[in-house]
């Protein structure tokens, strides 16, 4: 039985090392407010992805935007000879899961207490190569 766990352990690691990945961990805002910023990026390309998190007002896009640089630098890393600007790289997949809740006390009147909850997230951006049809002559 242990094999077949080693065995599929073996198999993750094999599929991660052709998967180009970042992830950021506690980030200190909602996952809201992140998703909202999640879904201008997914399935895009990744200049323009960069080139709309860079123009965004949101404060949420600052951090998706260094994540994305940080995907892209993974991506650099595992293929050293191969130019960025050959390859299409996609937005494939953005992930935002909930992460730890920090839970204060705010005064209020008549000596009660509103409880305020501080919401963190995990991020996830997987980028993806996306093969372009070669043309065919047909002269």
């Amino acid at each position: 039985m242990g094999s077949r766990k080693q065995q599929r352990a073996q198999k993750i690691k094999e599929e991660k090392k052709s998967r180009y990945f970042a992830v950021l961990r506690n980030c200190p805002t909602s996952p809201r407010k992140m998703r909202l910023v999640a879904d201008l990026v997914r399935g895009e390309e990744v200049n323009k992805a960069l080139d709309t998190l860079k123009f965004s007002s949101k404060e949420a896009s600052r951090r998706m935007e260094k994540l994305l640089l940080s995907a892209i630098a993974n991506w650099q890393s595992k293929n050293e000879g191969v130019r960025i600007e050959d390859t299409s790289l996609v937005v494939s997949e953005v992930r935002v899961d909930q992460a730890r809740t920090l839970k204060r006390l705010r005064p209020a009147p008549q000596g009660r207490a509103h409880r305020i909850r501080k919401r963190s997230n995990h991020v996830t951006v997987v980028l993806d190569k996306v093969e372009q049809p070669t043309e065919v002559n047909t002269k």
